[in-house]
């Protein structure tokens, strides 16, 4: 389902897995409160951002490997760690996307969430090309040259940092890609607990079947 492009190879890692025949709510309270607990038990722990730098190192080494400075392209786990921090509430946007944060927030890594059935053919994970450009859920055009993206037969949809509208999961969503972006160098065994975490969070509060799954490099 996913290939890491040669530009790429043994500069990243990908977990994933999809889930089939879900069902998406505007907002799951269970959920959101262990969110809004998670973030609580952040701000208990770390006084400051800078506090948290030695868990942030693993998202921004890879951005490091890719060439982009990660205090300018802020990776999405580490944004949503500062935004905990500072106090600052979290987007509710449904529930897969407040699970989706739930478990980037837990291991401070960047996913990224897709509805399948807007994917189309095979997925890269490549360095964008020059030119190319994606409309970014909320932000307007993401231009994706010289940065880490996944892409269908339609172009780019998604990157560590920020997804497409194109591809952005729904409440008519019923069928996932879910994908955890790490370096290279990063321990499989922990990227194996971070996978088995996120599928039986996701189906804590979510109907599905658990369909593909697996870690490439």
């Amino acid at each position: 389902m996913i290939r890491i492009a040669p530009d790429v190879k043994g500069k990243i890692v990908l977990a994933f897995f999809t889930i089939n025949d879900t069902q998406c709510q505007a907002k799951n309270e269970s959920l959101w409160e262990a969110l809004t607990e998670l973030a609580e038990n952040y701000r208990r722990r770390f006084g400051s951002p800078a506090e948290a730098n030695p868990f942030l190192q693993p998202a921004r080494r890879l951005y490091r490997s890719i060439g982009l400075e990660p205090t300018k392209y802020r990776p999405s786990s580490e944004a949503l760690l500062r935004r905990a921090l500072q106090g600052k509430p979290f987007y509710q946007i449904n529930s897969i996307v407040d699970c989706g944060n739930y478990c980037s927030l837990s291991y401070l890594l960047p996913i990224g969430l897709y509805d399948r059935e807007k994917i189309q053919g095979t997925i890269d994970a490549r360095m964008g090309k020059p030119g190319e450009t994606y409309e970014g859920i909320g932000k307007g055009v993401k231009h994706a040259e010289g940065k880490l993206v996944l892409a269908d037969e339609l172009g780019p949809f998604g990157n560590p940092s920020a997804d497409s509208q194109r591809t952005m999961v729904t409440l008519e969503t019923t069928n996932i890609l879910w994908v955890i972006f790490a370096p290279a160098n990063y321990p499989r065994h922990e990227l194996e607990e971070h996978l088995e975490f996120s599928v039986t969070t996701f189906l804590q509060f979510h109907p599905g079947t658990v369909g593909d799954r697996g870690i490439i490099e």
